[in-house]
């Protein structure tokens, strides 16, 4: 459904510093664009191949309207985890790189018997989560 995803940021390097072990506690690591021109500003995570012909990603930048960067109310972005390890430690990340908790790791039944996730908030507000399904104890 999506080919990528872009939040704003009022700081491009306090946003690396977050989203750098977050997204690797999930197994995502920083797109390249280093042969290409006109990413000056921007950062990505995911799969980013052949000049965006293939991409699936989460980009960062500052608004291109020039105004700071805010919060959407009821914005939020659910990563897919593998297992709850990763969820647990998507969670952790964040936490002791400059985000917040906003629900510690942890079972929601009433979303599903299977639904385990981690919810946070980057440095900019915007509210992230991380969610396992298919699981009802540790795997």
């Amino acid at each position: 459904m999506f080919t990528y995803i872009s939040l704003g940021t009022n700081d491009l390097q306090r946003a690396i510093r977050f989203y750098d072990p977050v997204m690797q506690a999930l197994g995502h690591q920083r797109c390249d664009t280093s042969d290409e021109a006109n990413w000056d500003g921007w950062v990505g995570w995911g799969r980013y191949e052949h000049h965006g012909q293939f991409e699936l990603a989460l980009w960062l930048c500052q608004p291109f309207d020039k105004q700071p960067a805010s919060v959407g109310n009821g914005t939020m972005i659910a990563f897919k985890a593998n297992d709850w390890r990763a969820v647990r430690e998507f969670h952790a990340a964040a936490v002791q790189h400059g985000g917040s908790s906003e629900g510690a790791p942890g079972l929601r039944p009433q979303y599903g018997d299977d639904f385990y996730a981690a919810y946070v908030r980057d440095p900019d507000g915007n509210k992230l989560a991380a969610v396992c399904r298919g699981y009802k104890s540790e795997p």
